[in-house]
């Protein structure tokens, strides 16, 4: 499945230098809790790429130090999840669907 995801992409969004910049500096505050075989994780993942979104991505697998992080911040062992951080505070967004449609209104 992973296999298959890479070999058929296709591109990703081109920008400016600027506008691409500016998105480098958006995404800072977003980390995405993933595991590497999840469908859901796959098809969020693929969603970033096609938008050009450099999302720092972190394994919730068995043993990764990130799993308790996940746990801790967002109360559940579930993938995908987007952690956004703002200056006032953090959320857990939970479910593939979700995740995607929050990107693309925040990165049109």
């Amino acid at each position: 499945m992973v296999f298959f995801d890479v070999i058929t992409r296709g591109a990703k969004l081109k920008r400016t230098r600027e506008a691409q910049q500016q998105v480098e500096k958006d995404v800072a505050g977003l980390t995405l809790y993933q595991f590497f075989a999840c469908p859901f994780c796959i098809k969020t993942r693929r969603a970033m790429y096609k938008m050009n979104l450099p999302i720092v991505k972190r394994s919730a697998s068995k043993g990764s130090p990130y799993r308790d992080e996940l746990l801790q911040g967002g109360g559940k062992i579930k993938t995908p999840c987007l952690r956004i951080e703002t200056a006032d505070e953090v959320t857990w967004l939970y479910e593939s669907s979700e995740i995607i449609k929050y990107v693309q209104q925040r990165f049109k």
